[in-house]
């Protein structure tokens, strides 16, 4: 019985090492070069909606689907940029348009998510986005919204995408337009884990608290911290207090020496909102790690 049970032991052990080298070895890498579609391709379709999404990973050469979170009175995880309902593309249930004075009295974070979602998105002209489609789309949940991205790669037999998702808060905004950091990153992860896309997520975030609050409670996440151009690369990572696997830099003001410096950090770069087909050349030829266009069609 001790010699079975030695026996048994080394079986389980040997197992479970092999499946650990088989789960090591099936980590997907990350894009050569990450092209992303910005809001899931708002040039072309209504931002951070389901079809647009799907349109786009049908459609066009992109790696990675960018969008953005909040969260609803009632814990949901929600898909939409601004902290309220913006009146630019987004119409009552009954399809009238909200005015613009009245536009921040619709805070997502005040809303039940079956009130939000009675609003309809992307059916009223936009423009700041003539190219793009009216369809009429809602503001969808999160998990919803990694359904029908799985569902649209398996059913095609599509390449994996990756979801570049990026969590919306400010300290002025904590308990106002938003939960505070470490509740709104517990819901957010809680839905990517669930869905299973974990080892194709990464978070990002202008707010440094919440990626220093998942490099300690989730270290296998990859972080981007979005960087505004008012301090230098060293300046950023000494605020943040650690190295990013990106470090997101705006377009406007971009500066060529943080490529250098990032990768000989082993940090990668990534760029935002880039429009126009020389624009995004000129940045290849640079070495940039990624680029985020509202237009897909550009990549």
């Amino acid at each position: 019985m001790k010699v079975l049970a030695v026996v048994s032991g080394l079986f389980v052990l040997a197992t479970v090492s092999s499946n650990s080298f088989t789960t090591v070895k099936s980590l997907p890498e990350y894009p050569v070069f990450s092209s992303e579609a910005h809001r899931g391709g708002r040039g072309l379709m209504p931002e951070n909606t389901i079809p647009a999404m799907l349109f786009t990973l049908k459609n066009y050469s992109v790696t990675t689907l960018e969008m953005d979170t909040h969260i609803t009175k009632d814990n949901e995880v929600v898909v939409t940029h601004d902290d309220y309902l913006s009146e630019a593309f987004t119409s009552f249930p009954e399809g009238s348009q909200i005015p613009k004075s009245e536009a921040k009295k619709y805070v997502v974070y005040s809303m039940n998510y079956d009130k939000l979602k009675q609003f309809i998105v992307g059916s009223k002209a936009y423009p700041a986005f003539p190219r793009q489609k009216k369809v009429k789309s809602y503001i969808p949940r999160l998990g919803d919204l990694i359904d029908s991205v799985q569902h649209e790669i398996k059913v095609n037999h599509l390449k994996q995408c990756f979801f570049d998702i990026e969590i919306k808060s400010t300290e002025k905004g904590d308990d106002i337009l938003h939960p505070k950091p470490e509740k709104f990153v517990d819901l957010v992860l809680a839905v990517v884990k669930k869905k299973g896309i974990l080892n194709y997520t990464i978070i990002q975030s202008f707010d440094k608290r919440v990626l220093q609050i998942i490099h300690k409670k989730y270290p296998e996440i990859k972080l981007s911290y979005l960087a505004n151009n008012d301090k230098s690369y060293e300046e950023h990572l000494a605020d943040l207090g650690f190295k990013p696997f990106i470090i997101g830099s705006s377009y406007k003001g971009f500066n060529p020496d943080i490529i250098e410096k990032a990768h000989a950090d082993g940090v990668k770069v990534l760029t935002a909102t880039v429009n126009t087909k020389e624009e995004i050349e000129k940045l290849k030829k640079l070495k940039i790690d990624g680029i985020m266009s509202d237009y897909p069609d550009l990549f």
